[in-house]
């Protein structure tokens, strides 16, 4: 049946995207826990390199907050807080460094205004939307057979609006990728500005922050494929019909 999600069909067309999270994960993973085993030459943890970039930078109105778990770090532009998980703030690594650099070079895009930040957040809450209820709209809307010959039929009407919404959550994650590479531009920039990494720790930085690229390569891909994929069930079961 061309409405199920998870058939064969699905499968086979989100493979790519698929095995290409699978191997993101993987990466991140395994550098995160290589660099965070080594010791940077300064001896400084996540906490200190925040202090100092931020002191540098003229960063240091932005709070510092402590969240549990590992890579769960992140910026926030709304209240201007960078919340730090405990490896990466009490942590004397390279991968520490790697990843409140990281952090700042997303507040650093906050304090300059920089474009795609500003797009990104501002379409936040529609992305929520839409990947909250846009595939539930799809759904309903080619049970309610979105493929059949009316053109005003409801259930096209409704898988229409669900890819529509759908759209906006796919833009979002678009959007992501400039701002994350961007973000880890400003964050080798700002460490090798400040003198805080050797040449060597420098390429575990690259490593670190390539790593972390991949994963949102991959998350645009997934869906950008998915996106296609429903767009292919809506509107070509209506050209055979």
């Amino acid at each position: 049946m061309p409405f199920m999600f998870f058939n064969i069909q699905y499968m086979i067309f989100m493979l790519p995207a698929i095995a290409l999270a699978l191997f993101a994960q993987w990466k991140v993973r395994s550098t995160y826990q290589k660099f965070s085993q080594v010791r940077n030459v300064q001896g400084m943890t996540g906490a200190d390199v925040a202090r100092v970039l931020m002191r540098n930078e003229g960063l240091d109105y932005v709070q510092v907050e402590m969240i549990p778990g590992d890579l769960t770090d992140h910026y926030d532009p709304r209240g201007k807080v960078m919340r730090l998980s405990a490896g990466s703030a009490q942590t004397p690594s390279v991968a520490a460094m790697a990843v409140v650099a990281h952090e700042l070079g997303h507040a650093l895009q906050d304090k300059q205004g920089y474009f795609w930040l500003q797009l990104r957040s501002g379409i936040v809450g529609i992305a929520n939307i839409g990947s909250s209820f846009g595939t539930i709209l799809i759904f309903v809307g080619l049970m309610l057979g979105a493929a059949a010959r009316n053109s005003g039929s409801i259930g096209f009407t409704i898988a229409v609006a669900g890819l529509v919404l759908m759209s906006a959550a796919v833009f979002f994650s678009l959007i992501t990728l400039p701002v994350e590479l961007n973000a880890s531009s400003r964050a080798r920039e700002m460490l090798m500005r400040n003198g805080l990494v050797t040449t060597q720790e420098a390429q575990g930085v690259n490593s670190m922050l390539n790593a972390a690229a991949l994963t949102y390569v991959a998350g645009a891909a997934q869906a950008v494929l998915q996106l296609l994929y429903f767009a292919t069930l809506i509107f070509g079961g209506r050209r055979r019909s």
